[in-house]
C-alpha cells in the first residue's frame, strides 16, 4: 500500500508539472495579447495594466489574420470532409471484402503512417505543379486528404471489422447497394470513430505548416500557420509584438474550441474502438 501511494503521488506530481508546462506558456501568450509592446518587455509576467482589445482588431485587419483564418477554414474543412469520405470507403472495403492484394494494400496504408512526409516534398511539389493546382485551395485539400488517409484507414478498418456483418447482409437483401449499406448502415454505426478521426485530422491540418509552405506561395492564400510566421518576421521589424500575440491567440481559438467541445467524443470513440 505504501509503495502504491508513493507511485500514485509521483505520477500525480509528474502530471501536475506537465500540465503547468503546457498551460503556462499558453496563458502567458493570451495575456500578452492584451498588453502594449512596452508592457510585454517591461513587465512580461504581470497582468496587463490596461486591457487592449484593439490589438485583436489590428491583427485581424492590418496583419490580415482574418484572411489567413478564412483560408485555413476552407482548406481544413475541405480536407477533413474529403479524408473522412475516402478513408471510410477504403476502410469498409478492406474490412468487409477479401480480394487478392487486400492485405498488401492495407499494409501500404499502415506503412504510410511511418513514412516521413518531408521526404516526398520535392516530388509532391512537381506533381501538384503539373496538375495546375499549385497555390490553390483544391491542391492543398487533396494533399491534406492524401496525407491524412493512412491513419484514418488504419483506425477505421479495425472499427468496421467489429461491426455486425448481418446488418450489412440484411441491407443488401432489402435492396441496398454497397454504397447504400455504407452510408445508411455502417457509417452511422461507426459515428464515434468518425468523430474521433475527424477531430484528430482537424487538429493536425490546422497546425500543419510544412505542406502549405511548399505548395502555397501566394501570400493572399496563406494559411494561419504561414500568416503567423510571416507576421513574426515583418512585425519583428515594426516592434508590434502585441499584434503578433493577438494573432496567435486568434489562431488558437478554433483548436481549443474543438477540443473542449468534443473531448468526450474523442474518449468515447477511442474507448469504443478499444473495447470492440
Amino acid at each position: 500500500m505504501v509503495r502504491g501511494r508513493v507511485l500514485g503521488g509521483v505520477s500525480q506530481g509528474f502530471l501536475l508539472v506537465w500540465g503547468a508546462m503546457v498551460v503556462f506558456p499558453l496563458l502567458w501568450a493570451v495575456l500578452s495579447s492584451f498588453k502594449s509592446d512596452q508592457d510585454i518587455f517591461t513587465s512580461p509576467w504581470s497582468l496587463p495594466t490596461r486591457w487592449r482589445w484593439d490589438n485583436f482588431s489590428r491583427a485581424w485587419n492590418e496583419s490580415h489574420i482574418g484572411t489567413y483564418f478564412f483560408n485555413s477554414v476552407v482548406v481544413v474543412l475541405g480536407g477533413v470532409v474529403l479524408t473522412l469520405l475516402l478513408s471510410s470507403a477504403v476502410a469498409y472495403v478492406l474490412a468487409r471484402f477479401e480480394f487478392p492484394g487486400s492485405r498488401a494494400l492495407y499494409y501500404v496504408f499502415v506503412a504510410g503512417m511511418v513514412f516521413p512526409g518531408f521526404l516526398a516534398l520535392v516530388p509532391l511539389f512537381f506533381v501538384v505543379q503539373n496538375l495546375g493546382l499549385l497555390n490553390t485551395y483544391l491542391g492543398l485539400i487533396l494533399v491534406y486528404a492524401a496525407h491524412g488517409m493512412s491513419f484514418s484507414v488504419f483506425f477505421l478498418t479495425a472499427f468496421f471489422r467489429t461491426q455486425s456483418k448481418e446488418l450489412a447482409e440484411a441491407g443488401l437483401v432489402d435492396g441496398c447497394s454497397h454504397w447504400g449499406v455504407l452510408f445508411r448502415i455502417m457509417l452511422p454505426l461507426a459515428r464515434p470513430g468518425l468523430v474521433s478521426i475527424g477531430i484528430f485530422q482537424f487538429l493536425g491540418m490546422w497546425n500543419e505548416y510544412l505542406l502549405p509552405l511548399v505548395l502555397n506561395t501566394d501570400e493572399k492564400r496563406y494559411l494561419v500557420t504561414q500568416g503567423l510566421a510571416n507576421i513574426a518576421v515583418t512585425q519583428g521589424y515594426h516592434s508590434d509584438f502585441s499584434g503578433l500575440f493577438a494573432g496567435l491567440t486568434i489562431s488558437i481559438i478554433p483548436v481549443l474550441a474543438v477540443y473542449l467541445g468534443f473531448h468526450r467524443q474523442i474518449s468515447a470513440g477511442m474507448t469504443a474502438g478499444a473495447l470492440k
